[in-house]
């Protein structure tokens, strides 16, 4: 591999001038500057990220934590961020935590050790040991989906419980009273607030009602917990008539579940799910969900994390996005009256 000293030989300049051309430092002669390109180009040179980052201190790098990577989501997200990254010239090095703080931890220390300028974070949700790491790394830090008690760090997420608002007060409007939820792990903010949307909704309007604390099931956020929790529900005494599934994954799960238990959607049960990842459109049938708006949460996290690394704003920033509700064939008017329950089909 080529070195910069070579280039200064084949062009018949200093090291210094080659520097010079290559970092944009110093004004040089347009002939030797030429000489320099053309031998770079000859030889092949690709400059030295790592001395360029130790002259000027930064690396052009920024790092980034997901707690799943199997998660079309945050698959979405991290596309977003990347593209946004691409763009401002910028690399991403992304590192899959697997929702365990200890690898969060490791990975943290990892990224802190290749020097990268800035960090996009969407928590495992062990907050007093992000925050204790993120304080004694001391690097530009975004927040994205999950917020922790960190009075430094800049945040970006939907407004959850709004997005649970509008799913349930959706299939309120369709006539549906018994209404389950799935939700995700115990705990977790996001999770915990779309539940809270549950029970909100329920309780407005002109037939007020509380929340049936009976029909809220817990899924982990995953394809499998969503399908084992929807068999849980099918299997109760009075089935509901809708259920509100705190993400896509688990929602895809919960139709697998209906349509293996002989429970048509939307006829006789009507699902949402909420994020509107991709694959929300190609389920049969096409999942109504709550889209949050992916593409603004991944650009706008590395645009506050481009602003603090290149000292143009130093206070934290909230960024509250609305998320929206995108109606599809899964859900449709209750067919029992008022939202009355079906009597679930006896299990041989």
């Amino acid at each position: 591999m080529a070195t910069i000293k070579d280039v200064a030989l084949q062009a018949r300049v200093s090291v210094t001038t080659v520097s010079h051309v290559v970092n944009g430092t110093r004004h040089v002669s347009a002939e030797g500057r030429a000489r320099v390109e053309q031998a770079i180009r000859a030889l092949g040179y690709v400059p030295s990220a790592v001395a360029r980052s130790l002259k000027s201190n930064t690396t052009a790098t920024l790092g980034m934590l997901i707690p799943n990577s199997s998660n079309p989501y945050f698959a979405e997200i991290v596309r977003a961020v990347e593209d946004r990254c691409f763009g401002a010239g910028y690399t991403l090095l992304l590192c899959n935590t697997d929702d365990e703080p200890h690898r969060q931890s490791v990975y943290l220390q990892v990224l802190a050790e290749r020097r990268i300028d800035g960090l996009v974070v969407v928590s495992t949700g062990d907050d007093d040991s992000l925050v204790r790491q993120l304080d004694s790394l001391r690097i530009p830090t975004v927040l994205v989906d999950r917020e922790i008690a960190d009075p430094h760090c800049d945040l970006v997420e939907t407004a959850h419980l709004q997005g649970g608002l509008l799913a349930v007060r959706h299939l309120m409007a369709l006539g549906h009273r018994r209404i389950a939820c799935i939700g995700g792990p115990p705990g977790l903010t996001p999770s915990e607030q779309r539940i809270e949307g549950w029970r909100t909704a329920q309780a407005e309007g002109d037939a007020p009602q509380t929340a049936d604390e009976s029909l809220l099931w817990r899924g982990g956020f995953t394809s499998q917990g969503g399908y084992e929790a929807m068999q849980a529900l099918l299997g109760t005494a009075q089935r509901p008539t809708a259920v509100f599934v705190c993400n896509d994954l688990m929602a895809i799960g919960a139709l697998r579940a209906a349509h293996e238990a002989g429970v048509p959607v939307p006829e006789a049960l009507s699902v949402v799910g909420f994020d509107d990842v991709e694959l929300a459109a190609f389920t049969s049938p096409p999942l109504t969900t709550v889209a949050q708006p992916k593409g603004d949460i991944g650009a706008l996290a590395v645009d506050m994390l481009l602003e603090r690394i290149g000292g143009h704003r130093r206070e934290p920033r909230k960024v509250m996005l609305q998320p929206a509700l995108r109606v599809r064939a899964s859900t449709a008017p209750c067919a029992h009256g008022a939202g009355a329950a079906e009597p679930s089909t006896p299990r041989s």
